[in-house]
């Protein structure tokens, strides 16, 4: 996965997809990282951009 595809456009689009794109950022808000994986799989987002998706929700201090 290439930083362009994280930056929202590949995560989100997938998500939207499947109409989940407002239960993910509510997810990614409420740091409920079980749900916003959940949703990343049931929107077909493959593990790669899951993980690094997930490493970015619990790492506060990266600048994403």
């Amino acid at each position: 996965m290439d930083e362009i595809a994280f930056d929202g456009s590949l995560v989100w689009e997938k998500l939207a997809r499947i109409d989940k794109l407002e239960e993910f950022i509510s997810a990614v808000d409420s740091d409920d990282v079980k749900r916003a994986a959940e949703l990343m799989r049931r929107a077909s987002i493959d593990r790669e951009t899951i993980a690094i998706t997930l490493s970015k929700m619990v790492d506060a201090d990266d600048e994403h």
